[in-house]
């Protein structure tokens, strides 16, 4: 007897039902039906599997018009899933006309980045208008230094020409 809680099945003889045997207790299951149709003692198990066989009878035909009973507390509720997703079939002539008309549906966070962005694109648009406050202080400060570095020119131009009439003077 092999050690541990599981076995192995590999290797072991295996046993096979011969066609002579399935045949012979299909006879036997044919048998035992005609003699229930003849005696009227048809249960709901060999209804089932006369369905499951394939051989239409008047009897399982008569019981598809009657709807089947769901066992236990099932057939009391009717309960339906709110999370689960019925696939629905669509036509192709209106699957054009949706994909037009609806919009797909942006989180909250993609709304707000896009609207950062077109802030930030109105802002530098205004910005190099200079009608922002910023545009404003920079256009000034630069008007100065502007004026700061003429100034440094003018006075770096007539040092030049001091020091150029000084030198011919010498001379």
């Amino acid at each position: 007897m092999p050690r541990g809680k599981y076995t192995n099945h590999k290797g072991r003889n295996r046993k096979f039902t011969s066609p002579e045997e399935l045949e012979e207790q299909r006879k036997q299951e044919e048998l035992k039906q005609k003699w229930r149709k003849e005696h009227g003692d048809e249960t709901s198990s060999d209804e089932s599997d006369e369905d499951k066989s394939g051989s239409g009878s008047e009897e399982s035909d008569s019981d598809d018009d009657h709807p089947t009973k769901a066992k236990g507390v099932s057939g009391l509720i009717e309960v339906e899933n709110p999370n689960r997703v019925v696939k629905k079939n669509k036509k192709l002539s209106n699957l054009n006309t949706i994909g037009e008309a609806e919009k797909p549906q942006l989180s909250r966070r993609e709304r707000e980045e896009i609207e950062r962005q077109r802030a930030a694109a109105a802002y530098q648009k205004a910005h190099a208008e200079g009608k922002t406050d910023q545009a404003r202080a920079d256009l000034a400060r630069l008007a100065i230094i502007r004026q700061q570095r003429e100034e440094a020119a003018k006075r770096r131009e007539a040092e030049k020409k001091a020091k150029e009439e000084s030198t011919t003077k010498k001379r």
